[in-house]
């Protein structure tokens, strides 16, 4: 890649545009309000990539005790499969470790075949399916877990 992308933590003054890129990539997008919610909360870690200023994706990560949660990923259409995924999930995992977290779960939508190609370029290993988990459109949710 050889546009320089900058990953920094999410502020409250990047949520306007976090929720354009989640209302792009997402048919059940985060609203404002969760995202404020997400972001005062403790056990938080939000990241967005940076180019020329502009937010062109972002990723969160929760924990509990020694387990983590990838929240989510995004990246604005116009930036996807330019590496910036690898470059989120990345950065999360490398936290997940600084956290001391035994392993990390996610969902991922059945047919996002570019996700799951993704998680498993990193790791992830299926461990289950939640049946009917997404909505427009109905979808089963595949569980991922990458043991640290």
């Amino acid at each position: 890649m050889q546009t320089k992308v900058k990953i920094r933590s999410m502020t409250l003054k990047d949520i306007n545009e976090v929720v354009n890129i989640e209302k792009q990539v997402y048919t059940w997008p985060w609203s404002p309000w969760i995202f404020f919610q997400e972001l005062i909360a403790p056990e938080r870690y939000y990241v967005v990539a940076e180019v020329g200023g502009q937010i062109i994706g972002y990723a969160g990560l929760q924990w509990v005790l020694d387990e983590g949660h990838v929240t989510n990923i995004a990246v604005r259409k116009e930036w996807q499969r330019r590496g910036i995924g690898s470059l989120l999930l990345e950065n999360l995992i490398v936290k997940a470790k600084k956290l001391n977290l035994k392993f990390l779960t996610l969902e991922v939508r059945a047919s996002n075949r570019a996700a799951l190609s993704l998680y498993k370029k990193f790791g992830f290993v299926v461990e289950g399916i939640r049946k009917n988990y997404y909505v427009k459109p109905t979808e089963d949710a595949i569980i991922m877990t990458l043991y640290l």
